[in-house]
């Protein structure tokens, strides 16, 4: 549990260090640096869901510290900050109470159900919060486009990459 904490947290702050730097993508998509990143952190977070609700908001917490910590001594803006903490606290809670609906299914079940939340509404929060009034609307799109695909994807990689040791189903009472 406590590594896939401290990947989590990680992750959350290289995003913010580096939600400002772009790369173009083809097919009408723009993608940040800190979206590679952050499409880690919804599977880590379900890891840290075998542990309970309150290991999973203890984790968010953590992470929203260190966003203010960031933002202190590392310069990251206050739109990336204030963006990333709105879009975590409300994407992340309902990611999770998703997933706890889904504890009687399968590991890939569970991720898939969760982040089918989370991601579209992470993406759509911390864009519009970070980013309007400083984009055109359709690179706003095309960003928020990117970083849905981008999210879907890493976080699909990070699932695969241990589900044999995760798909089993837990108990209710978690």
């Amino acid at each position: 549990m406590i590594r896939s904490m401290i990947i989590y947290i990680a992750a959350v702050l290289v995003a913010n260090y580096t939600a400002t730097w772009f790369i173009p993508l083809p097919v009408f998509m723009m993608v940040s640096v800190g979206t590679l990143v952050f499409g880690i952190t919804f599977t880590q977070r379900d890891r840290v869901h075998r542990h309970g609700r309150r290991a999973v908001y203890l984790m968010i917490f953590i992470a929203a510290v260190g966003m203010v910590l960031e933002s202190l001594f590392l310069g990251v803006e206050w739109r990336i900050i204030t963006a990333s903490f709105i879009a975590i606290v409300l994407s992340e809670t309902a990611d999770t109470e998703v997933y706890h609906k889904l504890l009687r299914r399968s590991w890939m079940q569970r991720v898939i159900g969760s982040n089918l939340v989370s991601i579209p509404l992470d993406s759509i929060l911390f864009n519009v919060i970070a980013f309007l009034g400083v984009f055109q609307p359709g690179m706003l799109v095309a960003i928020i486009f990117g970083e849905i695909v981008a999210k879907f994807t890493t976080g699909a990689i990070a699932a695969l990459w241990r589900s044999r040791d995760e798909n089993r189903p837990l108990p209710a009472a978690v």
